[in-house]
């Protein structure tokens, strides 16, 4: 089964590249984000690879003025994992580590894109998330992320969005999650996942935390990372953070992360705009990641963000447009990002006692 990768010194196993060890959920994903600089324009898109699925899909959405729009494709990988086109979306590297385009051609909703990502510094390497449920295996992981800035064309049923000076955020990760269909065997254990994942651009640094939290709050995958661009980065490895939540929901109203003790605090404001990842598969009902669509498939849909029902099960999942304050040092900086929301299941701290239940 040799393929276009095995032309490349990147294999790590004796197999071909086609294979990537014996487990079904083995993936292989691209994720992006931008903001334009009014926060009138937010897009977003991933691409997934599921070698043992046979299977590559993608997804880009814009939200402008309230609604969501969604273009979504799959086909066959027939075992090539080096072209990254499906259908309308394709995915290109420019120079690894550093530059990546990503194009959206002619659909059904009038949504097209021809862009390119350039990192502001080099990847971050976040912790390895390994996660059982009960003695099951449920995600063992590696993603690397990375802030940016975009350049080029969006369009919308032929209208040009202003996206000049338009940030964003990046990540590649790879290893092993549920995907496609789902195990007809339960798991032997209740699940539960608390995620918060916040990436910010600053003016001349890159600031990110995230935390995986178990029902008691305590963190089995946390960091924070400061990248002054150019000059130092410095990393920190047990944040401390307060949540505030508006009533009754799962939505943030306010967070602040203490990187260290005596050292940087990160305050985060949501702006009230929600990306739903919903668009891009995660949660959805027949988009999700992996799922078979036979040879070729691609849909369109649109989300009027306005009408949500933020507590239903397939929508709980959110980036959260959000501004950003870091006091260093006797200084402070501004900033934009996201606040990414995926809470299921008790959280202690949050006062969560059931799957979806809001707090006091």
């Amino acid at each position: 089964m040799l393929t276009w990768g095995d032309d490349y010194p990147i294999h790590q196993t004796p197999e071909p590249i086609a294979f990537s060890g014996s487990d079904r959920n083995f993936y292989d994903r691209y994720f992006f984000n931008g903001y334009s600089a009014d926060g009138s324009v937010f897009l977003a898109a991933a691409l997934g690879v599921y070698p043992h699925l046979d299977v590559i899909d993608a997804a880009f959405c814009l939200l402008v003025d309230g609604k969501q729009h969604n273009v979504r494709a799959s086909r066959r990988l027939n075992s090539e994992r080096m072209d990254l086109r499906v259908g309308p979306i394709e995915v290109r590297v420019i120079e690894p580590l550093q530059k990546l385009g990503l194009r959206v051609s002619d659909n059904d909703g009038g949504v097209r894109a021809d862009l390119v990502f350039d990192a502001r510094h080099r990847p971050i390497e976040e912790p390895r998330f390994t996660r059982r449920v009960g003695p099951r295996m449920f995600m063992d992981y590696t993603r690397m992320t990375q802030n940016g800035a975009w350049s080029g064309e969006v369009s919308l049923q032929g209208q040009k969005l202003d996206v000049a000076g338009a940030l964003g955020t990046r990540d590649r990760s790879w290893g092993i999650r549920p995907v496609g269909a789902a195990d007809s065997q339960p798991a032997p254990a209740p699940f539960q996942f608390f995620w918060l994942w916040a990436p910010f651009n600053f003016g001349d640094r890159a600031v990110f935390f995230h935390t995986n939290d178990d029902e008691a709050g305590r963190a089995w995958n946390r960091r924070a990372v400061v990248d002054v661009i150019g000059a130092s980065r410095t990393e920190f490895e047990a944040p401390q953070t307060e949540l505030i939540y508006r009533s009754g929901s799962r939505r943030l109203q306010k967070t602040r992360v203490r990187l260290a003790e005596n050292g940087p605090e990160l305050s985060i404001e949501p702006t009230g705009a929600h990306f739903y990842m919903s668009g891009l598969g995660y949660t959805h009902p027949t988009w999700g990641h992996g799922r078979d669509h036979g040879e070729f498939e691609t849909a369109y849909d649109v989300i009027d963000t306005r009408e949500v029902d933020d507590s239903a099960p397939g929508q709980i999942h959110i980036q959260a447009l959000a501004r950003a304050t870091l006091n260093d040092g006797g200084k402070t900086y501004s900033g934009a990002g996201v606040l990414e929301q995926f809470l299921i299941g008790p959280h202690a701290p949050s006062g969560f006692t059931s799957m979806l239940d809001g707090a006091p």
